[in-house]
């Protein structure tokens, strides 16, 4: 029986078109255990995603490459090809027989990408300024490949990998897709003025900055069509190098004009946790509270949350879900887990990235636990 601290996150709701049984949003969460020379999903991720699905639950993919010229993360899946399609429509056919829903995660990383797994591309960027971090690649983790800035044509082109990749993820069998546009990738580069210092329709104001993202969504939303696509955004976000001269007139005017776009949600970082680390002394939803004034459509937060903090977001009327990370690694049950106020299995970060099925479809459920 649900307890009265999990009022909220165990209510239904309804999400564009998908009727929700509970709140407990399992978060994008980048694994690299997908083919290394294909990118296609493997057996060990149609177990991992299938054991995490459940009635009435929502499932958002890990990151998705749409093309193989600008990647940065050996491992990670991919939705640029037809053996892609066939792999990624085994998981959201093993995820629907539980009666649960899967959006797919759209990814371009931009200039945190390597030459040496990008068909020897250089990487690209809406300006040619390196990022000062890692990629991953054969080799292990080195030093990202210094991008080129796109000339605005190139921009047209990025905007239609876009395209085809949505059309992909329909022919897969999501139930949607979300646009990865926080963490410091390519359409938060283009976002926030410390990576973009463009000077055509692309860059210069926050209204150009912002035109990218908003022709993504529109190219998304030809293929999806209101209520079937999403945004994610990470403001005041530092991860992957980034930052802006004035993020709340920045994020402001992109969550207003995202509002007048008819996604089915947005989703939300909050910038309490960098990465997959925490920062101390951030505890409440700033971005969330902040943000939801702006937009009219369900908001799904992330960041940190416990069941607690999840239950206060909710019942404040600052989000309608919570997308949990860290803890859905761990706990492939994680729902019934806060649902009846169990303990919760301890994440091995050791395994967090690439690997075998160590620290990622091992993990015990409560009925093993209880039967040991």
């Amino acid at each position: 029986m649900t307890s009265d601290s999990t009022t909220h996150l165990f209510s239904p709701v309804r999400i564009g078109e998908m009727d929700l049984q509970h709140r407990v949003v399992m978060a994008p969460l980048t694994r690299m255990r997908a083919d290394h020379d294909s990118d296609v999903p493997t057996d060990l991720m149609l177990e991992y995603y299938s054991q995490r699905a459940t009635k009435g639950g929502l499932i958002i993919t890990e990151a998705t490459t749409i093309t193989p010229d600008n990647r940065g993360y050996l491992g990670a899946p991919g939705i640029y090809s037809d053996a892609q399609v066939a792999g990624w429509a085994r998981i959201t056919d093993a995820v629907h027989a539980k009666g649960g829903f899967i959006y797919l995660q759209l990814w371009h990383v931009g200039r945190t990408a390597h030459s040496d797994i990008s068909n020897g591309h250089i990487p690209v960027a809406p300006s040619a300024i390196p990022y000062d971090g890692l990629a991953f690649t054969r080799n292990g983790w080195v030093p990202a490949t210094p991008p080129r800035a796109l000339s605005e044509k190139e921009v047209g082109e990025v905007i239609e990998l876009y395209r085809s990749a949505a059309i992909r993820a329909k022919a897969a069998g999501f139930d949607g897709v979300e646009i990865h546009a926080a963490n410091g990738y390519l359409p938060d580069q283009f976002l926030q003025d410390i990576s973009n210092k463009r000077s055509d329709r692309y860059g210069g104001s926050i209204e150009n900055r912002a035109r990218f993202l908003l022709d993504v969504a529109a190219a998304v939303k030809s293929v999806w069509g209101a209520n079937h696509y999403a945004v994610r955004l990470s403001p005041s976000g530092v991860f992957n190098g980034m930052g802006d001269s004035d993020p709340d007139a920045l994020f402001d005017y992109v969550v207003r004009s995202l509002d007048q776009r008819e996604l089915s949600y947005l989703h939300i970082v909050e910038p309490r946790v960098v990465g997959s680390q925490d920062v101390e002394g951030m505890e409440h939803p700033i971005a969330t509270n902040r943000l939801r004034k702006l937009f009219k459509a369900p908001i799904i937060s992330a960041g940190g949350y416990d069941g607690a903090k999840a239950e206060a977001v909710i019942g404040a009327g600052d989000a309608e879900l919570v997308a949990f990370g860290r803890s859905f690694i761990a706990n492939p049950d994680l729902p019934e887990r806060l649902r009846t106020g169990a303990a919760l299995n301890r994440y091995d970060r050791d395994t967090f990235y690439g690997g075998t099925e160590k620290g990622y479809v091992d993990y015990p459920f409560l009925q093993a636990e209880a039967a040991e």
